[in-house]
């Protein structure tokens, strides 16, 4: 037999109808040389990777670090090259709180300290109560103090950017919703720590006789509607409208979260002293242990018994008058710049619920919110809640129950009589409740206001609110809520350890309901007891407000709310001449009811005008919400929030250092400071069942996304990562770059592309050697490989 050929194109070249058919071994060979050279191309693509950031300047202030080498607590931030590491910067928050009568007082005093040897711009997202008229700004430098100044938003963070671009140390106070507020602090150097003040003034609560106050220490991480989906707003009558982003500034309200399992952050001490002019009763905190020492009859102070507590939950602090004897009014008044302001609080005589009294059936529809970020505790308490309330219902009632998280069931197509049958299978229904998924609010809400019978006025229509309100799009929820209550009236209950007060108390505000707030499941029974004895008791309803003489400008809130039992009413106004009376009408337990106050006794009162300007600020953000004219209530916002120096929606405060500390060689860094999960939330129910457990470098962003391959949770899993500022051309930080997350696509697509070359060719190979056997009608080889 000839030897056999070296090549392919020797075997073609001689085939002759007489020549044996090569061996196929031989053939073998030539196919695997051709996957070896496919195989060689393959590995050689895998070079090509997505193109790296470019590498900063070389910097001196600048040091990765490792998580072996930190020798202290520390949170480190994964930077953008991988295995490279930096320090966030630290949080320390000291609360001095000062309640005089009605009014309450309170600076916070926030110490960030830089722990790495960079520059850097800390920003810390932080919670106020959504009443708190914050107007006071102040970093302190050394012995300096540098007062904050109210402007613009827009102009405020301008002057804030350039600032910080000059290397001069800089605050700025940004509202993102009434109770979550941005603090930036520009220019932290290696190792230094630099002092912000913050102050603001606001009312405390009354009900029932006891009165309270609420400082939250923790923003809950937010729940927000996918950014793919948008709604369509359409101006009236034109035909043209806007495509809207339901969550807009979804950005500027998400902060990388701690895992539990690393531990706490942000350490919290408090002082609060009381001077109420009435004798002091008993004094309880239902969330933290304290000590309580009383200085007289009416004053007292109090701290934390551990001295300091983590900022993972809302502190609640209430007390009593002496022998139950709470006051019933009480009248304050100041003049500024001429215009006289008052503060008034009244609670109407009402005497105990009478039980022969007819009372009108009810609808009521129940929502329940079984989200992830109801896991652990907030799930348990929901539920509790809303069996002891099913229990509550009475003959003659009809119900409803709406569950949600990402999706929504009803379960029954409409209101069914409260029988024992309907009330067990609830309950049922409600006992088995898990919590998962995300927080599709709006959907709920719509199923819960449509009302089969509206011109019915026999039965009181009632919808109960149960969530933790971790929701980013409330506007979207408080239209809804303007546009199309219609007789119902929304009771909102809200849930958990840091739940969203300022979502709840604007929604039963614009739903003419109430808010209860419940943290623990001891308080189940007492506290929805207390709801229900106000759903049954609708007091003091068609209140309206006159006086005689002098010129009131305006009066907040307006309209006036109805109350419900053990309720104070709480107005402020302004007036250019305070009248020498003030009358208040209206109707208690279906009763013409009148009473008259005397301003002359009001008592001398500090910082009233800024709370009459925060809850008319207040006020016209409901008339935004129900529609009215934008421009103009946004004018009124801005115009109010500059004259009485307060942070609103469109002002800000800022501070700025006239000397620079930054050396203009170097740069910059953006570090935002990570925050807790709230006391009794779920890591996993929040971020997603198949996340791993955190190393100390992957601080979290929450996306309440139930499938691990969701997009917006392998948005919430990339790290935090600072962003080089080129000192040169003194261009500042405008955002943080995520970590590569390049793919190999390219490499993929390539590979796919010769793989799919090779299979031709084999193929083209193989035809053109049978097409060469049946031309040539080789004879079968002997030789023959099994």
């Amino acid at each position: 037999m000839p030897d056999a050929p070296e090549n392919l194109m020797e075997i073609f070249t001689a085939l002759k109808p007489e020549s044996l058919r090569p061996p196929r071994p031989l053939m073998l060979v030539w196919l695997g040389q051709a996957f070896l050279m496919f195989i060689t191309l393959l590995f050689g693509l895998s070079s090509l990777q997505a193109a790296p950031a470019p590498a900063p300047d070389a910097n001196p202030f600048v040091r990765f670090v490792q998580p072996a080498e930190m020798t202290s607590g520390g949170l480190l931030l994964q930077a953008q090259e991988e295995g490279q590491f930096l320090e966030a910067p630290l949080l320390a928050t000291d609360v001095d709180i000062s309640i005089t009568g009605p009014i309450l007082r309170a600076t916070i005093t926030q110490r960030f300290e830089n722990p790495a040897e960079a520059w850097v711009e800390g920003i810390y997202v932080f919670p106020l109560p959504e009443g708190a008229a914050v107007d006071t700004l102040r970093i302190r430098i050394g012995d300096r103090l540098i007062e904050g100044l109210i402007k613009e938003r827009e102009e405020a963070r301008q002057l804030y950017e350039q600032a910080r671009d000059e290397g001069r140390k800089a605050s700025l106070v940004e509202q993102e919703r009434a109770n979550i507020f941005t603090n930036s602090v520009a220019n932290i150097g290696p190792g230094e720590t630099v002092v912000i003040q913050i102050e603001y003034q606001e009312t405390i609560q009354q009900s029932n006789g006891i009165f309270s106050m609420r400082f939250p220490m923790v923003v809950a991480p937010r729940y927000n509607p996918d950014a793919q989906v948008h709604t369509v707003e359409f101006d009236d009558g034109s035909g043209w409208g806007r495509v809207n982003d339901p969550v807009p500034d979804r950005d500027r309200i998400t902060s990388p979260v701690q895992h539990p399992d690393l531990g706490d952050l942000n350490p919290v001490t408090m002082t609060v002293a009381l001077k109420l002019g009435f004798d002091l009763g008993e004094v309880t905190s239902a969330y933290h242990e304290i000590e309580l020492r009383r200085t007289g009859n009416d004053t007292a102070i109090l701290t934390f018994k551990e001295g300091e507590t983590p900022a993972n939950r809302d502190f609640e602090l209430s007390w009593t008058a002496k022998d139950a004897e709470a006051p019933t009014a009480a009248l304050f008044r100041e003049t500024i710049n001429g215009d006289d302001y008052a503060l008034l609080f009244l609670t109407p005589p009402v005497s105990a619920p009478d039980p022969d009294q007819e009372r009108l059936p009810r609808e009521v529809i129940f929502v329940i919110d079984n989200s992830g970020s109801m896991g652990g505790t907030s799930i348990v308490q929901a539920r509790e809640s809303l069996v002891f309330a099913l229990s509550r219902l009475q003959p003659g009632d009809q119900f409803n129950v709406i569950r949600f998280d990402n999706t929504m069931d009803t379960i029954f197509p409409t209101p069914v009589p409260a029988t024992e049958q309907n009330i067990a299978f609830a309950s049922g229904f409600v006992a088995q409740l898990e919590a998962e998924g995300g927080t599709e609010m709006l959907p709920a809400l719509k199923a819960a206001l449509i009302d089969r019978d509206p011109g019915n006025t026999n039965i009181l229509r009632q919808v109960i609110f149960l969530t933790d309100g971790a929701i980013g799009n409330e506007d979207q929820m408080f239209t809804e809520i303007s546009r199309n209550r219609g007789r119902s009236r929304i009771f909102t209950v809200g849930i958990g350890s840091a739940p969203n007060s300022f979502f709840m108390t604007r929604a039963a505000e614009i739903g003419r309901g109430t808010f209860t707030h419940i943290g623990s499941v001891s308080e189940v029974r007492e506290r929805m007891t207390a709801l229900f004895t106000k759903l049954e008791n609708p007091v003091l309803t068609d209140l309206e407000v006159s006086w005689n003489g002098g010129d009131i400008r305006d009066i907040s809130p307006s309209p006036l709310p109805d109350l419900y039992r053990g309720e104070p009413i709480v107005l402020t106004a302004r007036a250019s001449i305070m009248p020498d009376t003030l009358r208040i009408t209206g109707k208690l337990d279906g009763e013409p009811w009148t009473v008259q106050i005397e301003t002359e006794n009001a008592h001398e009162g500090n910082g009233l005008g800024k709370l009459w300007a925060r809850r008319r600020i207040a006020s016209l953000e409901v008339d935004r919400n129900r529609g009215n004219n934008s421009e103009a209530v946004d004018e009124n916002i801005t115009a109010i929030a500059l004259e009485h120096h307060i942070v609103s929606r469109l002002t800000s405060l800022v501070a700025i250092d006239v000397t620079p500390t930054r050396p203009e060689t170097e740069s910059v860094e953006r570090r935002e400071v990570p925050l807790n999960l709230p006391a009794g939330w779920e890591f996993d129910k929040v971020f997603g069942d198949d996340v791993p457990a955190p190393s100390p470098n992957r601080p979290r962003r929450a996306n309440f996304a139930p499938q691990s391959e969701s997009v917006a949770q392998m948005v919430g899993m990339l790290a935090t990562a600072p962003t080089q500022v080129d000192s040169q051309s003194r261009a500042a930080t405008r955002s943080l770059l995520l970590p590569q997350t390049a793919t190999i696509s390219e490499r993929q697509i390539m590979a796919g592309i010769l793989l799919l070359i090779f299979a031709i060719t084999c193929l083209i190979i193989r035809r053109f050697w049978s097409r060469a056997i049946r031309t040539y009608s080789l004879p079968r080889p002997t030789n023959r490989v099994r």
